[in-house]
């Protein structure tokens, strides 16, 4: 009974099946062979995709929160794009308003559900509990999405241009000391961990509100509280706030990242989730 409550109700058996099938192995080979990752059709489809979804606009919020970051910060973002014309310019601002109207209703309706008590979070949480845990676990995640991108963008510089901070140092020591294996184990311990987080958000964002009872979040109808309760809220909410806004940053701010103590921190903390072996059936399958 309890190995059955431990990897099937739990969700842990699901957790390692994505990891290990649906996720790792694709970032292993990548890390290896990026070229080669890239060369055919469904890469250049699924580029035509992406290209598609940041057209519509609907997460152009997170441009304007690395803007954000940026102007906080005093440093430029440097882009090769060309400036944009008055009309792009015009385009560009409508989408982010779109974007953070968006943004701003989703986030809105996940946190009144939270403060009612009307997710699926596991019984006997306090709401308190469940916000402090939200934004945490979206921190989490967003500093290991922005880690990904800057071990990324850091394998282009040379030892000069990674600055001589001391965390950064240390972070770029360990991350390709020998022969390099410690980046495409980064990759599978960093799956693992963005999985359990990403689940543990889904139970605590995701609305569970019967409609017919009058409890319908803001008073809407049923139909749009039966939307609500897709789940889609929270999802678009940790979208932008826990993915997109942090990889953003990292590509313009790379150095930054790798000198946060946090980043070496989780670079530990991943590398010994994939020393554990829990995972190791992705490196079979890569």
């Amino acid at each position: 009974a309890w190995a059955s409550n431990l990897f099937l109700t739990s969700g842990l058996a699901m957790i390692l099946f994505t990891v290990q099938l649906g996720k790792v192995p694709s970032q292993v080979t990548a890390s290896h062979m990026m070229l080669d990752y890239i060369n055919n059709y469904f890469s250049l489809f699924t580029v035509y995709v992406a290209l598609a979804l940041e057209y519509s606009g609907i997460l152009h919020g997170s441009y304007v929160i690395a803007m954000i970051v940026a102007k906080l910060s005093r440093k430029p973002i440097e882009s090769n794009e060309p400036p944009r014309s008055l009309t792009q310019n015009i385009f560009f601002w409508l989408r982010c308003a779109m974007s953070l109207a968006l943004l701003g209703f989703a986030l809105a309706v996940t946190l009144e559900a939270l403060f009612q008590g009307q997710t699926t979070m596991w019984e006997g949480v306090p709401p308190a509990v469940a916000i402090i845990l939200f934004f945490v676990l979206m921190s989490v995640v967003g500093m290991l999405e922005g880690m990904q991108i800057a071990f990324f963008a850091v394998t282009k510089m040379t030892k000069d241009e990674q600055g001589d901070h001391y965390f950064a140092k240390k972070t770029c020591h360990l991350l390709f000391k020998g022969k390099g294996h410690n980046l495409p184990s980064f990759m599978i311990g960093r799956q693992l961990c963005v999985t359990l987080c990403f689940f543990i958000i889904a139970r605590v964002t995701t609305l569970n509100v019967e409609t017919g009872t009058g409890q319908n979040i803001f008073g809407v109808s049923d139909p749009i509280q039966n939307f609500f309760n897709t789940g889609l809220m929270g999802a678009f909410v940790t979208t932008i706030l826990g993915s997109i806004a942090w990889q953003l940053v990292a590509s313009a701010f790379p150095i930054a990242i790798l000198s946060n103590p946090l980043t070496f921190i989780l670079l530990w903390f991943c590398l010994l989730l994939e020393w554990t072996g829990i995972v190791a059936g992705a490196w079979v399958v890569a």
